[in-house]
């Protein structure tokens, strides 16, 4: 599966010509050129495009990477939208970081603070991750709380070096990253969490942090400290869109709302379910989480999108982009009622391996009926 997902790497075109820093390739070496559009083509938004061209130009294979928390069953957006990036992201020569932040999960109180929940849970990530096709050649998964505990000398003066150059006031504004407001009561461990997540960047020897947009505070604090300690080379950010839920008004997926997102071990049956009840205004683009699958899963995954019209004289319509698609749904040519019966089989298509990987590997379904049992705690 990994080679079809780079091959549909060609949309990283469309996207790269969307440049925020109208950075122009005029010249650069047809490879490197390439590179640079795959890597770009994973982000809404990159800090900088200047600095990820000439981190590529002087490093062949950087470090890229992302950090999770095992906090509850996995959503299509984390399972197939990271596989697509971090396989677009290996073909460009990066090796990717995996950081299985489990201490963190603790200090954010997910699975009521108990350790041993979320170790379980970052492995049944992990083997969604294999099933659903990432390319694991160079990929590694550390799990946070030992490679702290091995080298915990270095990481914990980055720390308290982090911690003593800001203000509580900075360190509160990026409480975002753990899900919380500034307006929150956060407990002290809470504190902690961000100064915490700003040396694992530097820790894991990172040149490029690769998490979504609701990360970009604490990214931006480590490109902040590069310039307190006047390190030369500050990580390239490359942030990726949050996919909305399912439903009218969530701004995004959320593991403790199974109604909010596909989840990726879900059953054909619930797919199809969730999907003919989500919010799919006729004639809508902006704000329909529908579109928002199609243009950010389906049409990188296939690279087409094929809508079975229920009018019969109408015919059945074939998109090869997602811009096409966007325009006839707008027009009113694509109805919700087609839309969705095509959504809900694409995503059929591209979860039925997870689900066979679970029903047929039993230790991979032990975990999941484990997974299963536990409460999700915010």
């Amino acid at each position: 599966m990994a080679t079809a997902v780079e091959e549909k790497a060609g949309t990283s075109e469309e996207i790269a010509e969307k440049m925020q820093d109208s950075l122009s390739l005029e010249g650069v070496d047809p490879e490197l050129a390439e590179r640079f559009r795959l890597c770009r083509s994973v982000a809404e938004e990159c800090i900088s495009d200047a600095d990820l061209l000439a981190l590529l130009r002087h490093k062949p294979n950087p470090v890229a990477y992302d950090g999770f928390e095992p906090s509850g069953r996995m959503h299509i957006a984390q399972g197939v939208l990271k596989a697509i990036n971090v396989n677009k992201l290996t073909q460009a020569g990066c090796t990717f970081k995996f950081w299985v932040a489990d201490w963190f999960a603790q200090l954010n109180n997910k699975m009521g603070g108990d350790l041993k929940k979320i170790q379980a849970i970052g492995r049944y990530m992990v083997e969604v991750w294999k099933a659903v096709g990432m390319d694991m050649g160079r990929v590694e998964f550390l799990n946070c709380s030992e490679e702290i505990n091995a080298r915990s000398d270095e990481y914990w003066t980055l720390v308290m070096d982090i911690a003593r150059r800001n203000s509580l006031k900075r360190v509160v504004r990026c409480s975002q990253i753990m899900g919380r407001a500034e307006s929150d009561d956060l407990s002290a461990a809470q504190i902690m969490y961000p100064v915490m997540q700003c040396a694992d960047i530097f820790f894991l020897k990172a040149d490029i942090c690769q998490l979504g947009m609701d990360q970009r505070k604490v990214n931006m604090l480590a490109r902040e400290y590069c310039d307190a300690t006047k390190r030369r080379f500050k990580p390239v950010i490359l942030s990726h869109r949050m996919m909305p839920g399912l439903l009218e008004g969530q701004e995004k997926m959320s593991k403790s709302d199974p109604n909010s997102a596909v989840f990726m071990e879900d059953s054909e049956a619930e797919v199809n379910t969730k999907i003919k009840k989500a919010f799919c205004p006729p004639m809508v683009v902006e704000g329909n989480p529908c579109i928002e699958y199609v243009t950010h899963i389906v049409f990188p995954w296939f690279g087409s999108f094929k809508v079975e019209r229920a009018e019969a004289n109408r015919g059945d319509a074939q998109f090869g982009s997602a811009e096409e698609l966007r325009a006839a749904y707008a027009s009113g040519a694509v109805h919700p009622a087609d839309l969705k019966p095509a959504l809900s089989k694409a995503l059929n298509r591209i979860l039925q391996p997870v689900r066979d990987h679970f029903a047929n590997n039993p230790e991979a379904a032990a975990l999941l009926k484990q997974v299963r049992s536990y409460k999700v705690t915010r």
